[in-house]
């Protein structure tokens, strides 16, 4: 059978043999007028006020957005917001880029992200998660860190956080709070809430809500200085928003969990020889660090000693941001590098997204398929392949002809699951 993954802009045709589990969410049509439904969204919204009567005319508006990584339409949204809000002057509002601990984005990403009117208009800043001087200390949290979040948002008379809700590896799903929390936080607050015992907690895990410690803390830290309105969207295969999740933050936000948990999970009986996977295309396969997200999808459901194959395109190679390449250099073996992130005295910058893919690794072989080159794949202790078709092949030397194969097209935004009593 020939099948597309999600990959790029553009995706990557395969042909695999037919008896291939395919594993993907329902396949929802985009909404027929998106302006429409966001606009009733915020003016009939779930837990509060409309927006425009929550606002006053003299309010500063902060709106906190995801950084370039993620696929959340703000060209649709962020103008939608301001048009509702006419009554505010422009000049009261700043959009606020929520790296995390990402890079800043240029102006002509912005313009990508927001459109040209937006960056003509609004005044938009990146947080600086390493600069304390924008940033604003709330106290202390009970995970045990001083929480800092960015001074402009905290300052704010009117706070908006928008955002796209799917499955996510360790905080059971994406979008809500995580907008505030690690998105517009200080560096020593984002540390606590990547540390290896946060992460390695395993309810710290996809489409977990129940005392999960990644959840709690973020939804703690944003108590301390709520967004007082959501915005969050659902996409589809093909990026188009498919519901609108529009008011209180924890009301709305459980309601779009609730929505996307329905529609994305999907039971198997037994686990897989080999798992296919991709990293839901661009934006979020832009680099390899943000790979590590489909080898967790695939991780759920593969055999322990099986093998992932992962189609993410890395068109910006590694991350150019912190210590991830450097953390492979410091261990021989996917279990020396968890050994040494879990060592209670060990704190390294990206050491979250190294542990979280060497977890994957001692339990999985994973092959890239990407543009990196071969020694940059080899250099995060992967295997690289450049014909996915010829990698099956291969390994059916290792698995035999009758090794079964599941497929997980758009990645990510599928969470596979195998009942716990068919757990190994």
């Amino acid at each position: 059978m020939n099948l597309e993954l999600l990959y790029g802009k553009h995706g990557v045709s395969i042909d695999l043999p037919d008896n291939t589990h395919i594993i993907e969410p329902d396949n929802l049509p985009g909404l027929p007028n998106v302006e429409e439904a966001i606009r009733q969204a915020v003016r009939h919204p779930i837990g509060t006020k409309p927006l425009r009567e929550s606002v006053k005319s003299t309010d500063t508006v902060s709106i906190v957005i995801s950084d370039i990584t993620r696929p959340t339409p703000n060209h649709i949204l962020v103008p939608l917001l301001i048009k509702e809000l006419n009554h505010v002057p422009l000049e009261n509002f700043v959009i606020i880029n929520g790296t995390g601990t990402h890079r800043d984005q240029t102006r002509e990403e912005f313009v990508q992200m927001l459109g040209q009117w937006v960056v003509d208009h609004i005044r938009i800043i990146n947080n600086h998660c390493h600069d304390k001087d924008t940033l604003v200390n709330l106290g202390k949290s009970e995970f045990g860190c001083d929480i800092y979040l960015n001074k402009e948002y905290v300052e704010s008379d009117f706070r908006i956080v928008t955002g796209f809700i799917e499955p996510h590896f360790f905080a059971g799903f994406s979008g809500g709070p995580k907008g505030v929390m690690p998105g517009i936080a200080g560096i020593e607050t984002i540390m606590t809430f990547h540390n290896s015992r946060m992460i390695g907690d395993p309810l710290s895990t996809w489409g977990n809500m129940v005392n999960n410690p990644v959840q709690d803390m973020t939804r703690e830290i944003n108590r301390l200085c709520k967004p007082d309105f959501m915005l969050n969207v659902t996409l589809n295969r093909e990026k188009e928003i498919t519901e609108v999740f529009a008011g209180e933050l924890y009301e709305a936000h459980k309601k779009g969990c609730e929505f996307v948990r329905e529609h994305s999970m999907h039971r198997c009986e037994e686990r897989f020889d080999v798992v296919i996977t991709s990293n839901s295309g661009y934006p979020l396969d832009q680099n390899l660090y943000q790979a590590v997200k489909g080898m967790s999808a695939a991780h759920k459901i593969v055999k322990e000693g099986g093998a992932i194959i992962v189609a993410s395109e890395c068109s910006d190679g590694l991350p150019n941001h912190g210590n991830y390449s450097k953390l492979f250099e410091m261990a021989e073996t996917p279990g020396e590098l968890l050994d040494m992130i879990n060592a209670p005295d060990f704190k390294m910058f990206d050491q979250w997204q190294v542990q979280k893919q060497a977890v994957v690794q001692v339990w999985a072989d994973v092959y890239i398929y990407s543009k990196l080159t071969d020694d940059q794949v080899e250099g995060a202790m992967l295997k690289p392949t450049h014909n996915i078709e010829q990698t099956i092949e291969d390994l059916k030397k290792k698995y035999g002809e009758d090794m079964t194969i599941a497929v997980l097209p758009l990645g990510p935004l599928t969470i596979p699951f195998v009942e716990e009593k068919a757990l190994s």
